[in-house]
């Protein structure tokens, strides 16, 4: 099932023997659009530290206590690694924090899994960063001590999104897929040029992600997103909806704009 991120961010997160804390933002892998950590904000239980878990660990979601259920006791948490997830994360971080509870770490199993199967095929090509401007991000956050793939859902959102031929909005949200816990929509206002209207954009349509300047390019034009089907809130992105949205983007890539 899809869930905006914008929700789930508040969310409890309940241990078999008490509450550890609330989720205050989501880590994922920008090359493979996967969330891989939760903040989780533990309040005044530990003095406001902030813990990672990796969403893997996460059991029953509970819509009206609006939490989430782990098997772990409030002192595995307390005795886990004193990460600073203001600084960048880096893989040895990660690393303490697999090895304190026991678990297998996520990486070599790079690859983005999301969908519904038989949908795979006819999303565009996986996004990609510009060589030059990789490298340099790479070198910056190794430099920095931190995982150059992770990034913060909160500092991604709001970025702007640059069309082949300009700029038509900005991210508002993420529809996540609580299966596996990858991005499968970025959610754009795109009010800023024309009114009222949002729309989804696959994050395998993004040609390029300049961090720096915080904006998210293309590979298609402004009016290919105008008339693309519209998305509100309070709508079901279910299984129809999804069918016609990767529909149209494929007939798109054939120049068939039907």
């Amino acid at each position: 099932m899809l869930r905006n991120a914008s929700v789930i961010n508040g969310y409890a997160i309940q241990a078999i023997d008490g509450r550890i804390g609330t989720i205050s933002d989501f880590l994922f892998d920008d090359a493979t659009w996967l969330i891989r950590w939760l903040v989780v904000d533990t309040g005044s239980w530990l003095s406001g530290r902030r813990v990672l878990l990796p969403p893997s660990v996460l059991g029953h979601i509970d819509l009206k206590k609006e939490e989430f259920s782990v098997r772990l006791t409030m002192q595995e948490v307390t005795d886990s690694p004193n990460i600073d997830t203001e600084q960048p994360v880096s893989r040895q971080m990660e690393s303490q924090v697999y090895n304190h509870y026991g678990w297998s770490p996520y990486w070599g199993t790079d690859f983005y899994i999301g969908g519904y199967g038989d949908m795979s095929g006819v999303l565009t090509a996986s996004p990609s960063l510009d060589v030059e401007r990789q490298e340099a991000d790479v070198a910056d956050a190794l430099r920095a001590g931190g995982d150059p793939h992770l990034r913060s859902i909160a500092a991604v959102t709001g970025y702007h999104i640059q069309a082949s031929d300009g700029e038509i909005g900005h991210i508002e949200d993420f529809l996540v897929q609580e299966a596996d816990w990858s991005i499968h929509y970025l959610v754009v206002d795109t009010r800023n040029w024309w009114l009222g209207k949002k729309v989804l954009i696959s994050p395998r349509s993004a040609r390029g992600i300049d961090w720096a300047s915080e904006i998210v390019t293309l590979n298609v034009d402004r009016q290919r997103v105008k008339d693309s089907p519209a998305y509100e809130s309070a709508m079901s992105v279910d299984r129809t909806f999804e069918r016609n949205f990767h529909n149209y983007y494929t007939d798109g890539r054939h120049g068939d704009r039907t």
